[in-house]
This record gives structure tokens, sequence and C-alpha cells, in this order.
């Protein structure tokens, strides 16, 4: 009993008890909770901090798996929703099954969440009974799952302390970015579903191998669903990361998905702290310097839409930066200039990742940085300088001969008992005769060592 009563003062405060907790791996949690009522109590904030969906057809239709979410949905603070895109994503085009004929489908988004399957069921999902019976006789349960608003605003709505949202799309081809799959009707579910659920500590997002389309989706302002209050829900994200599949650099390159990509970052240009964005493949132009491209300043036979009203872009400032970092970028010096100046007041530490200047030097760049500090300083690199030890393994010897010709050489080998200053030149200069000169110069000295070398 004294034992129990000891392990019982131990497991009642809080303190010991949660540290104890931190060191079971995630893999032992389940099985731990299976001891008994209180262990599965306490373990479950640890287990269900955060949760991964990988988004099929019975993700948020089967009701034991709802029912769960809602049980343990209140500990989750990150949730990763993953759906990549893959052949059953795409989306032929709809048929008349008369005449042949395509149909145009427009989509208004079905957000009635009533639990009355009779009010349900009087109403089309799709604007009209003959629509609705076409797509649901053309197209997968996995389309139906995800135009799906309500069971998405259900599972979301579960999800009260939620703090980080990481949506990963990765997977579309190239060919395929003009086109609408049924990833894209997931994201606009998302959406709503974000914006109708009461998720008062959301503030971090996280879009990781995204298609260019995505940001049309997930923007508020673009409509599907949108309510005027929509955009202030999305304006309480302080910390973006945006990893996005890259868009070719070349002299006219198409500027819808830029445009696109640029009236989204103006959503949060109001509340971003921390900003991160990466292109994923070749190298793009800087997100935040859009609106100096040539490319997106007149209208060109690229776009998608060339008749459509072109209007200049606005500059893109985020009031309360202070951590900003980018990589992958194609970028003009004057352009970094511009940017750092603009956001002089608020940024304190900002990171270019693999970016290539299009034209001027990193001087002309951070130039700024010396208007700021109030002197040159930050030029000054602190240069760190060290031997690196050529390590060469001999082949088909023993460690033990080894160690016995090494002692050989070393017991050999001439020491003067006083090197003067030119010895030490003359055997630096030999070195970098061997080690630095050509290649003939390196066999030399292999072929006139103790050992075979690989």
């Amino acid at each position: 009993m004294a034992s129990s009563s000891t392990f019982l003062r131990f497991w009642l405060t809080e303190r010991p008890r949660d540290t104890l907790l931190s060191f079971v791996s995630k893999e032992d949690l389940p099985a731990f909770r299976l001891a008994c009522h209180d262990f599965s109590v306490r373990a479950a904030p640890l287990l269900f901090k955060e949760i991964n969906i990988n988004f099929c057809a019975s993700t948020f239709t089967k009701p034991a798996r709802m029912a769960a979410l809602d049980r343990i949905g209140h500990h989750t603070s990150t949730l990763t929703f993953t759906m990549a895109h893959t052949p059953e994503t795409f989306l032929p085009p709809l048929l008349d099954p008369t005449t042949g004929e395509e149909v145009t489908f427009i989509y208004e988004p079905y957000t009635q969440t009533s639990r009355d399957s009779a009010l349900r069921l009087s109403n089309p999902t799709y604007g009209s009974w003959e629509m609705t019976d076409l797509l649901v006789k053309q197209y997968s349960p996995l389309f139906h799952a995800a135009a799906n608003v309500p069971s998405f605003i259900r599972a979301f709505s579960s999800l009260r302390n939620l703090k980080r949202l990481n949506i990963s799309c990765p997977g579309q081809e190239a060919t395929q970015r003009y086109r609408r799959s049924i990833v894209d009707y997931v994201l606009i579910s998302i959406r709503i579903a974000v914006e109708r659920s009461h998720l008062a500590s959301l503030d971090t997002l996280s879009l990781v191998s995204i298609h260019p389309g995505a940001t049309l989706y997930l923007n508020p302002v673009m409509g599907f669903g949108a309510l005027p209050n929509s955009v202030k829900r999305w304006k309480r994200i302080e910390n973006l990361t945006i990893c996005m599949d890259s868009i070719p650099f070349t002299p006219y390159p198409p500027s819808d998905h830029l445009k696109l990509l640029h009236s989204y970052l103006q959503l949060f240009a109001s509340s971003v702290t921390d900003f991160v964005f990466r292109w994923q493949g070749v190298k793009g132009l800087s997100p935040l310097s859009l609106d100096k491209e040539v490319c997106l300043q007149k209208s060109s036979p690229d776009m998608a839409c060339p008749r459509r009203c072109h209007l200049a872009l606005l500059p893109l400032k985020f009031e309360k930066l202070r951590n900003m970092e980018v990589e992958n970028l194609v970028v003009d010096a004057s352009q970094i200039s511009s940017f750092i100046t603009a956001h002089r007041h608020t940024i304190r530490d900002f990171n270019f990742e693999d970016t290539h200047l299009r034209s001027g030097d990193w001087d002309q760049a951070l130039t700024p940085l010396t208007r700021i500090s109030g002197s040159e300083k930050w030029k000054e690199k602190a240069e760190e300088v060290m031997d690196v030890p050529l390590l060469l393994d001999p082949v088909g010897l023993e460690e033990k001969r080894v160690n016995e010709a090494l002692v050989d050489y070393f017991n050999c080998k001439p020491r003067p008992s006083r090197p003067s200053i030119g010895a030490w030149q003359k055997a630096g200069s030999r070195s970098r005769e061997l080690f630095g000169g050509t290649p003939e110069h390196f066999r030399r000295f292999l072929r006139t060592s103790v050992f075979s070398w690989r």
C-alpha cells in the first residue's frame, strides 16, 4: 500500500506526471491508455495533440469516425490535411447523356448544415436536380465527399482548440494547372469550414507542396461560398508558410497564377509576423515584388484570359512582419532593397536562401542596412579558417600493418630541431603543389606512398 500511495501522489501531481508522459513515445501511448481509465484520460491530450488526415471518400462521412473526432478533437492543436493529386482526383468533362455534348458546371457550394434528412433532401445539392443527377452518375464518390461542405464544417467544429493548420496537395502535373480537380473542391470545403467554425486559436497556416492554382480556392475574396466576414477570419493568421510548385522563370511567364498568388498574400498583409516562402522545383520570381515585374505590368497573349481588365498590382507590404525567409528565387537587387526599405520599421530577421540576382549585386541589395544601422559594420564578415585533413583509405591492408607502416614512416622521417620560417614556407609550397596542383601531381604523390589507395 505504501508504494501504491506513493505512486498515486506522484501521478496526481501535474508537473511530474506530464514530464513522465513526455518521455513516452507516441507509438506506446495507445497501449498506455489501455491500462486504466485515468491513464487514458491523462494521456489523451498528448496522443491527439497532432493528427494527420489523408482524405478519402469516407473520411468525414462515417458516423463512428465523426463521433470519435467529437471526443478527441478538443485535444488537437495541429492538423495536417493531405490529399495528393492522383488519377482518381482527375475530373473528366461532363457530358449530356443524350447529345454527347459537354455540359457546363457552375459550382456553388451547398452549405446547409441541417440534420433534418427531409429538409436536406428537399433541395438539390448542385443547383438543380438535373445537374445533381448528372454529377451523381458521372463523378466518383470521392468528388461528392470533397464537395460535402457540411461534413467539413462539422469536422472542423470539433477542433475548437486548433492552432496550426497544415495543408499538403502534392503531385500535380504541369499540364493540369488550368484544370479543376477534386483536390480544388477539397480546398474550397476546407476554407469554408475554417470560416464557419469557431477556431479562435488558429494563428498558423502552412501550405506545403501545393499547386499554383490552390490560392484561387483558398482566397475568400474570390467567392465560392464566401461570406462578408470570411476575410476577417484569415486576417488572424500570424505565421504563414508556403511551399509552392514552381512557375518556371521565362521572359514572359503565364501571369495568371502569379496574380492569384499576389492577391492571396495581400490577404495577410495586416496580420502576418512570420513569413516563409519556397518555390519547389526551378527558380521562380519573388512573391514579395510581383508588382515590379514587367510581365505583370501589361497584357500578354500568354495569359489564360488576355481580355481581362488589367489593373496595376498594389505593392505588397506586411504591416507587422518581423521574420521573413524566401528560397529558390530569381530577383533584382533593387527589388530586395525596396522591400527592406518598406519594412525597415518592423522586420528583424530576413533570409534569402538559394537566391539568384538577376541584376545588381548583394551590396546594392542590402544598401538599406547601412541607412538603418547608420554604419557599414554589417559588411564585416567573420572569416573562419581551419585546416581540413585529407583522409584516404588504404586498400587490402589490416589495421595492424597500417599502424606499423605509419610508425616506420615517421621514425625514418628527418626532423630538424628548429625548423626555420623558410623551411615551413617551403613545405607549405610543396603541399600546395601536391594537393592544390594538377591531378598528375596528386597521382605522383600516391604512387610514391607505401599503400594502395582508393
